[in-house]
């Protein structure tokens, strides 16, 4: 009964096969629109995910105070008021899993008829917990080189190709500001940043190298700023509490004074644009789905049509016995095949377009049988709701009115 009532369905479609395929466009564009913008938009998602991962895990960064000169009010960082001491003493809070304090400036680098001008950061072992980031080759200097200010340095990835190529740079001996370093070891790869930064353009040296015989420093023991890592996600507005509850006392900053530093969340901020990325890629899905809409009308309109063009056929089928759930279900099957074949088309359309934007832009699409089965699901609901009631109209025709009709 079923493969009969099929067999007619299909020979009806093929009979109108132009306006059948024109019908199934809407739900061609519908699906291939929904899988596209969702690829997009959850490879933009899985590159704020990866970026947040590369930064390390429950961070702040705690940066030194402005001052005013002239009336001229300079930004954070402007006044050298955080030293290594304070990363010392932040280290003995219980919240705090690890700290390191940084004095970052930019050097040439030489190594043979190589040079690359990059960023510098003298800081503590401590730096690669904080940043969760391993040592690809080599070791990395230890806090016996920072008290001695040993002339030690650890290559990020992209300055470690540029000097060396395809040379290991372990135990090499580079030149920073005409001075010899020894390569003790090349870091693990970190990718972009939120910013687009580089993050692998990096050299790392003790901080007491960088202070005294690299970059310098207005005062002794000064840093720039100071990196913590909280033991976890729910300790950290304690830790931040903490941290300006311990640097007030050691600054010795009167009750109702304004702070000479600044504490800033980065975890808060990075989970802020992963929450932006995620609305971004519903939202594309969702501008995506109307075209489902309009493809479930395209069918209803197309199977009023047909029934309006087969009401003589309906009152043949009903005056030899058929029923209305005859009737109804073979309009159905209609619907059904024509929104089945569409959707199918679709998903190759929408998988197809995916991976050809990301090859024409090298931007990341990320497809998920997640999303494939969703927004053919969907597609096809919409269109057998869609056909449902011109088939139920078909139905529901008398059979002297439907044999009377011209």
């Amino acid at each position: 009964m079923i493969l009969a009532m099929l067999n007619e369905a299909w020979v009806a479609i093929w009979a109108n096969r132009l306006r059948t395929i024109l019908t199934m466009l809407g739900m061609v564009i519908g699906v291939g629109a929904v899988i596209l913008m969702l690829a997009v938009g959850q490879g933009a998602q899985q590159q704020v995910q990866a970026s947040i991962a590369s930064m390390g895990s429950n961070l702040f960064i705690i940066l030194s105070g402005s001052t005013t000169s002239g009336g001229l009010r300079m930004g954070s960082g402007a006044t050298p008021t955080l030293t290594v001491s304070d990363a010392q003493a932040l280290e003995e809070l219980p919240t705090l899993a690890a700290v390191a304090p940084s004095s970052p400036g930019v050097a040439q680098l030489v190594y043979g008829p190589n040079n690359w001008s990059t960023s510098v950061y003298g800081t503590t072992p401590s730096y690669l917990q904080v940043r969760d980031w391993g040592v690809a080759s080599g070791s990395a200097f230890t806090d016996t080189d920072v008290r001695s200010a040993t002339r030690v340095a650890l290559l990020g990835q992209t300055v470690a190709h540029n000097l060396f190529g395809d040379e290991d740079p372990v135990n090499k001996t580079i030149r920073i500001k005409n001075s010899p370093y020894v390569v003790l070891g090349v870091l693990s790869a970190k990718g972009q940043s939120l910013d687009g930064r580089d993050q692998d353009d990096t050299v790392l040296v003790p901080v007491t190298t960088a202070q005294r015989k690299l970059f310098g420093t207005q005062f002794v023991g000064s840093v720039r700023f100071i990196m913590a890592q909280a033991i976890s996600a729910e300790a950290m507005p304690k830790a931040e509490k903490g941290i300006a509850e311990l640097l007030r006392q050691r600054h010795r900053i009167r009750e109702g004074a304004n702070d000479d530093f600044t504490v800033r969340n980065l975890t808060a901020m990075a989970n802020t644009a992963a929450e932006t990325a995620q609305v971004m890629s519903l939202m594309l899905g969702a501008i995506a789905s109307i075209s489902l809409l309009v493809g479930g009308i395209g069918i209803m309109n197309i199977m009023l049509v047909s029934v309006t063009e087969r009401t003589r056929e309906i009152g043949i089928r009903m005056a030899i016995g058929a029923r209305g759930k005859d009737i109804l279900l073979q309009f159905l099957l209609e619907a059904i095949i024509i929104s089945v074949i569409g959707c199918l088309i679709g998903v190759l359309f929408g998988v197809g377009g995916a991976l050809l934007a990301s090859k024409i832009t090298e931007m990341s699409v990320v497809i998920t049988a997640s999303s494939i089965f969703m927004a053919f699901a969907v597609a096809a609901t919409v269109g057998i709701f869609f056909g449902w009631y011109p088939a139920r109209k078909a139905s529901q025709l008398r059979p002297i009115d439907a044999l009377r009709y011209q």
